[in-house]
């Protein structure tokens, strides 16, 4: 696995820290560690399907399915990130 230089540097994992790992589990058939490892795996999954699928058919509200799949990700990356932190410290 690539090693994340923002922890390796400033100590903090970044925004992306377990998702190569979520992946790596995935492959193993480990769902629940891979969500664990990384919450957004799934979403980021449905969202990059909607968006192959979508290149080859065009959907009718293609550009609001993609501006909610995409936000809700963010949300979901930031969330976890901010639970991280907090937990880190206590």
């Amino acid at each position: 696995m690539l090693p994340c230089l923002n922890k390796k540097i400033f100590g903090y994992e970044c925004m992306g820290c377990g998702l190569q790992r979520s992946i790596a589990l995935i492959f193993k058939g480990e769902f629940v560690d891979a969500f664990f490892m990384y919450p957004a795996i799934y979403t980021l999954i449905g969202f990059f399907v909607f968006l192959i699928i979508n290149s080859f058919k065009n959907f009718k509200n293609s550009n609001k399915i993609i501006f909610i799949l995409a936000i809700s990700n963010v949300i979901i990356i930031v969330v976890n990130y901010l639970i991280k932190i907090y937990l880190k410290q206590i």
